[in-house]
């Protein structure tokens, strides 16, 4: 995986060139101290992961996320926890507190290069729109999906994951919106930015959560109202 370290801290910079030297699936392609210079490799060169520092002069790393189409897979690192709601609503692999340990390290890592090895995975669905599944293509194996046994999707960037329940998880590359467009079907309902529920699977909601089972997922502000027509509130 082609990689790059955007942090406008020499020191940290170097520690994380360090570890990635340690990891064989990871070639370290060229560092970055601020998100503009970032900016301009990712328009020339194909890279397939970043390490991202939040808190930069001119632009932070969020801010550089947002102004992404089509981001790669983004790992941020930062000294702070308070950024990271926001940087999961923006489907981040993983987020870092500095100091990083290898361990932590190659726990993101590792999360990074499952999603880039779905990258060729792709949902297709039948073409009538009677039918109740969809089949997810694993490189060259197709694998059916009852549309009633899902329970979730959560986004993740151009990724999804697709919660079944038989307590599977499938890894597809998709957009959220795309599998929206697929499903033609209104057991679903947008919670979030980041999810997509069956209104089946909803056991409770507090406030702004709902339950699967124990299972909480947030819910978006903007989506609340029409969420609460949908479950027939009485």
């Amino acid at each position: 995986m082609n990689c790059i370290v955007v942090d406008d801290n020499k020191l940290a910079r170097a520690a994380i060139k360090q570890m990635i030297s340690q990891v064989d699936f990871l070639n370290f392609k060229t560092e970055c101290e601020n998100p503009i210079e970032a900016f301009n490799i990712l328009k020339k060169e194909s890279i397939d992961l970043i390490f991202l520092d939040v808190e930069m002069p001119e632009m932070t790393g969020i801010e550089l996320i947002k102004n992404l189409q089509n981001p790669p897979i983004i790992i941020l690192i930062t000294t702070k926890q308070e950024y990271a709601v926001e940087a999961f609503e923006l489907n981040v692999a993983d987020y870092l507190i500095k100091p990083v340990s290898m361990a932590r390290f190659m726990v993101a890592v590792d999360r990074a290069k499952e999603l880039f090895e779905k990258k060729d995975n792709k949902v297709e669905v039948s073409g009538e729109k009677d039918k109740e599944y969809i089949f997810v293509r694993s490189n060259s194996v197709l694998t059916k999906i009852r549309i009633n046994d899902i329970i979730y999707i959560q986004a993740l960037g151009d990724y999804v994951n697709i919660f079944t329940s038989d307590g599977k998880r499938h890894t597809v590359h998709i957009t959220l919106k795309g599998m929206e467009e697929k499903l033609h079907n209104n057991k679903f309902f947008r919670l979030h930015r980041s999810y997509l529920v069956s209104l089946d699977h909803i056991d409770n909601v507090e406030e702004n959560t709902a339950y699967i089972g124990k299972h909480p997922l947030s819910i978006g502000e903007q989506y609340k109202k029409e969420l609460l027509r949908k479950l027939n509130l009485i």
